[in-house]
C-alpha cells in the first residue's frame, strides 16, 4: 500500500513539474499517452468506410448513399475540432479527451441499435465526427505544441500520424470483427473499448501548459507579416483548403483512376496504401526538417514536392511509374498538415492554440472533402481525370503563393506590433 501511494505521488509531482517544463521526458510521456489516444479515437474516420457495403445492404441503398455517413462523419468532425479545440483552450486538453470517449462510446452504441438510415447518419455527424473524434486531431496536436520548443516539429509530427495509425489498425480489426459477429455488434464492443481504454489514459492529459511563461510571437517571422490576426488566421484557413483539395485528388480517385486505366482495384488499393503508409514517414520526417527550417519553410518544401507529383500523374500513366509517383506524393503530402499547426504556434499566443489550430485543420479537412468532390465532378463533365489533376495542380499554386507571402510579407507597423 505503501509503495502504491509513494508511485501515486511520484507521478502526481511529474504532473505537477511539467507545467514549466518544455522538451522534458515528461513532455514525451505525454506525447506517447497522446499517440495512443489519437490512434484509439481516430476509430470515428475510418469505421463508416468499413461498414460501407453493409450499411448499402441493411438499408437498402445505392453506393453513394452509403458514403454519405463518411462525409456528413468527415463535416462533423471538422466542426468538432474548433468546438473541443475552445473546450481545450479553457480548460486543458483532459476534459475534451473524456467528453469526446463519453460520446464515442454512446455513439457506437447507438448507431448499432439504429433502425434507419439517417438516424445512422446523424449518429455518424454529431456523435461519433463532432463530439467524439475530433478531440484526438486538432485539438490534441495544439496541447502538445505547447510542451515543446525545441523538438516541436517532430513532436507535432508524432501526434498528428494518430490518427493515420489509426487508418492503418482500424480497418483490419473492423474487417475480422464484421465477419465474425456483424457489424452491429462490432460497433457496440468499438465503443465499449473507446470508453474503458481512453477515459483512463486521459488522466496523463491533466496537467495544463503555462501559456502565460511563453514569450509571445512577437518576432522572427510573425513579425514580418502587416495584417491583422483575423487576416492571418484566414489566409491559414484558406491555404489549408487549398493545399488539401490537391491533396484529395489521388488520395481519394486513385483506385478509380487504376479502373479507368485498365489495372484494376486492387492496384489502386495498393497504391492508395502506399500513399497513407509513406505519409506517416513524410510526418515524422517533416517533423524533424521543421525543427531546423520552421513550420513555413517545411510547408513550402513540401507544397513544392506535392505540386511535382501531381504534374507527375499527368504524362506518366504505366503500371510501375504510378506506383513510384504514389510513393513520391505520400512522402510529400504527409508533412503539409502539421505544419499549418507550427506556423500557428509562430503566430499566434499559446493561449489561443487550441481554437486557432483546430480552426485551421478544420480547414484542411474541408479542403478533403471539398476535393474530392471537385475532382468526381469535373470527372463526370470531361470523362478525363487529366483536368481534375490540373485543378489540383491549380488549387496547390495558390497554396504556395500565400505561404510565399506569409515569407516575404513587409515588417509591421506600430499596430501589428500592439496587437
Amino acid at each position: 500500500m505503501g509503495r502504491c501511494c509513494g508511485l501515486r505521488g511520484g507521478w502526481n509531482r511529474l504532473l505537477a513539474d511539467t507545467d514549466t517544463l518544455q522538451d522534458s521526458s515528461a513532455a514525451w510521456w505525454r506525447l506517447a499517452v497522446a499517440v495512443v489516444l489519437s490512434t484509439i479515437g481516430g476509430v470515428g474516420l475510418w469505421s463508416t468506410v468499413v461498414v460501407l457495403p453493409h450499411i448499402e445492404a441493411e438499408f437498402g441503398i445505392d453506393r453513394g448513399g452509403a458514403s454519405i455517413p463518411y462525409t456528413a462523419t468527415m463535416l462533423g468532425f471538422a466542426a468538432g475540432g474548433v468546438l473541443m479545440g475552445r473546450l481545450a483552450d479553457r480548460f486543458g486538453i483532459m476534459i475534451p479527451v473524456v467528453v469526446g470517449a463519453g460520446f464515442l462510446g454512446v455513439g457506437y452504441i447507438l448507431a448499432s441499435m439504429a433502425t434507419g438510415y439517417w438516424a445512422f447518419v446523424a449518429i455518424q455527424a454529431v456523435l461519433i465526427g463532432m463530439l467524439g473524434s475530433s478531440p484526438t486531431f486538432g485539438p490534441m496536436v495544439a496541447d502538445i505544441s505547447l510542451w515543446f520548443l525545441r523538438r516541436r516539429g517532430i513532436a507535432v509530427g508524432i501526434v498528428a500520424s494518430g490518427n493515420y495509425l489509426a487508418g492503418a489498425i482500424w480497418p483490419p480489426i473492423l474487417t475480422e470483427a464484421i465477419a465474425e459477429i456483424g457489424w452491429r455488434e462490432t460497433y457496440f464492443w468499438v465503443g465499449i473499448i473507446c470508453v474503458v481504454t481512453m477515459v483512463p489514459l486521459s488522466y496523463a492529459l491533466k496537467a495544463r501548459a503555462d501559456t502565460t511563461a511563453e514569450a509571445p510571437p512577437a518576432r522572427g517571422l510573425a513579425a514580418r507579416v502587416q495584417a491583422s490576426p483575423r487576416t492571418l488566421q484566414i489566409l491559414l484557413c484558406v491555404a489549408g483548403v487549398a493545399c488539401c483539395v490537391a491533396m484529395a485528388m489521388p488520395q481519394v480517385h486513385i483506385v478509380a483512376y487504376c479502373g479507368d486505366l485498365g489495372f484494376g482495384a486492387t492496384h489502386g488499393a495498393q497504391m492508395l496504401s502506399v500513399m497513407l503508409g509513406l505519409g506517416v514517414v513524410s510526418r515524422l520526417v517533416s517533423g524533424w526538417i521543421a525543427d531546423w527550417i520552421g513550420g513555413l519553410g517545411t510547408l513550402i518544401l513540401g507544397s513544392i514536392l506535392q505540386c511535382i507529383a501531381l504534374f507527375a500523374f499527368l504524362p506518366f500513366d504505366g503500371l510501375v511509374s504510378l506506383y513510384l509517383i504514389s510513393a513520391l506524393f505520400g512522402l510529400s503530402q504527409g508533412g503539409i498538415v502539421p505544419s499549418y499547426a507550427l506556423i500557428v504556434r509562430d503566430f499566434f499566443p499559446a493561449r489561443e492554440a487550441g481554437a486557432r489550430v483546430s480552426l485551421v485543420l478544420m480547414a484542411t479537412v474541408a479542403g478533403m472533402a471539398l476535393g474530392g468532390w471537385m475532382s468526381g465532378e469535373i470527372y463526370d463533365l470531361t470523362g478525363s481525370y487529366a483536368y481534375a489533376f490540373l485543378n489540383g495542380i491549380a488549387w496547390n499554386v495558390l497554396n504556395l503563393g500565400i505561404a510565399f507571402w506569409l515569407l516575404i510579407g513587409r515588417r509591421p507597423g506600430p499596430r501589428m506590433a500592439t496587437a
